[in-house]
């Protein structure tokens, strides 16, 4: 059994969540906390987060870091979502929340909250084969996830939260015509793209996350709002979130802090929620919205598990080499060459363990890689190296964090030529332990793609040897092909292999 923190940084709360797994599908909850901050308030009308909300996060991430402290937990992961994603000032926050916590805080990506709340959701709720819709209007964005066979297969982060609707388009109480028109016109129009490519099927379940879709099932079925347990995985149909949408119209929010299921916090920025649910339903299709209480919390504890459990192998995990695959394809990238590259670079990684003594968590991120190494030709052969180290830096990876999307652009930044400086500002932000692996893994790198220079896959690495003063790779080849071009290009790397090894690379015939 082991024990994960989960930190999720909201633009309308900030939730904790400490729990224990005791088997890949189940964890007991042990430490739940949440407060609502409406951190992404002056974001959305001015552009930086507040110093009263900036405050108000410090406290409450150090109540959070003393639960913490409590659990004897084995990892932590803390995320803050759209609200620090938009702030004009997000790294002077970033420096005070981490010192608040006493963890690094990651910013992710919209597509990384929809995979994490996507996989919290199966993990408490498993769907099975069947298409799945998740919706979550969360504060600061609303996320359109569709799962299949307990993965993600597609996700879109849109800028609908709860707090950012109301923020933008409804100051007045109640609010006036013309702003609810201008409303679902925005509604509509961010919500185009995911319903354009999500839009065309039919869906076994729509299900419903985060507070506001709590708030909407408690009231259509009647449960007190300290009771919001009891709603979970049950449904609020189209018909009954639409006649909410038309009771809330007309009520000022002192009527709506009265609804039963709905907290006078809430009562604020329902009427944003419930009108992108509803449109939500409309537009895909969807006859009823399920209730799960999963979200990003759950999500991370689930990939906490996973990532310890996949640690201790090298390699992607599927998951991951379906999105490195994907993105490499979307930059037009030969997959046979993708693939015998990463298989040659986990082989080097492997054989030479006793050299570079890395973890088995660094072969995953090698392998990932060398399927990217070449996506920056898509912009221009001349630098190519250079343009795939920003494609994969400010791409989306779901399934890696920021610090291991970072490790795998600097490794496709010097898979050609050329070695980490301290002059480089991203090498300067690495550990001296990453910053070793770095120049540990770039050598093997530069040796996989030598390994197939002449981009037809028929060169096996048939041994790997370590020898006193070197190392010794034995190729062998299919009957009438030459290995000549692949040996030339593996000579060329031995340099660098020596200088980082202090070993002698030697290329030789079966």
């Amino acid at each position: 059994m082991a024990r994960y923190a989960a930190v999720d940084i909201g633009s309308n709360s900030m939730r904790l969540l400490v729990a224990e797994t005791s088997t890949p599908a189940r964890f007991e909850r042990l430490v739940e906390d949440r407060e609502v901050t409406r951190l992404g308030e002056s974001v959305f009308t001015h552009g930086l987060l507040s110093e009263e909300a900036i405050r108000h996060a410090e406290t409450v991430l150090r109540r959070f870091r003393s639960s913490i402290a409590g659990a004897e937990v084995t990892a932590i992961r803390a995320v803050a979502t759209s609200a620090t994603r938009d702030a004009s000032n997000r790294e002077d926050f970033l420096g005070r929340a981490e010192a608040a916590l006493g963890h690094p805080i990651e910013i992710i990506s919209g597509v990384e909250e929809a995979r994490l709340i996507g996989l919290g959701v199966n993990h408490v709720w498993p769907q099975g084969e069947d298409p799945v819709l998740i919706v979550d209007v969360g504060g600061g964005s609303a996320e359109f996830v569709l799962m299949q066979n307990g993965a993600m297969v597609e996700g879109y982060s849109r800028p609908l939260g709860a707090v950012r609707l109301k923020e933008v388009f409804l100051d007045k109480d109640p609010p006036r015509r013309e702003q609810l028109l201008r409303l679902q016109e925005f509604i509509d129009e961010k919500m185009d793209m995911a319903v354009r490519r999500l839009g065309r099927q039919s869906f076994m379940r729509g299900i419903a996350t985060s507070a506001s879709a709590a708030a909407i099932v408690c009231h259509v079925n009647d449960i007190p709002r300290g009771e919001r347990a009891r709603a979970d995985q049950r449904p609020a149909t189209l018909e009954q979130v639409r006649r909410l949408y038309r009771e809330l119209l007309e009520m000022p929010v002192e009527r709506r802090r009265k609804l039963t299921g709905i907290g006078p916090r809430r009562a604020e920025i329902i009427l944003a929620g419930v009108a992108v649910f509803l449109r939500a339903m409309e537009r895909f299709d969807i006859p009823a919205l399920y209730y799960s209480r999963a979200g990003v919390r759950e999500g991370i504890i689930a990939d906490l598990d996973t990532r310890e459990d996949t640690a201790r192998r090298p390699g992607l995990a599927g998951e991951q080499r379906r999105v490195v695959e994907t993105f490499a394809k979307r930059y037009g990238i030969s997959l046979a060459h993708a693939r015998i590259t990463a298989a040659f670079a986990v082989e080097l990684f492997d054989h030479l363990a006793p050299l570079h003594g890395l973890a088995p968590a660094y072969a995953r991120l090698l392998e990932a890689a060398c399927h990217l190494l070449d996506v920056g030709h898509y912009v221009s052969d001349s630098s190519h190296h250079k343009h795939s180290h920003y494609l994969v830096r400010h791409g989306d990876l779901p399934g890696f964090t920021e610090d291991e999307k970072r490790f795998i652009a600097l490794l496709c930044r010097f898979h050609r030529k050329g070695m980490p400086e301290a002059r480089h500002s991203e090498i300067q932000a690495l550990t001296p332990a990453r910053r070793r692996a770095l120049e540990l893994l770039i050598p093997f790198v530069r040796i996989a793609d030598a390994l197939d220079r002449s981009r037809d896959q028929h060169v096996r690495l048939a041994r790997c040897e370590i020898r006193d003063h070197a190392v010794v790779l034995t190729l062998e080849t299919e009957a009438g092909k030459d290995t000549a071009l692949e040996e030339w290009a593996v000579e060329r790397s031995g340099a660098t292999f020596g200088d980082i090894y202090g070993r002698n690379l030697i290329v030789q015939k079966a």
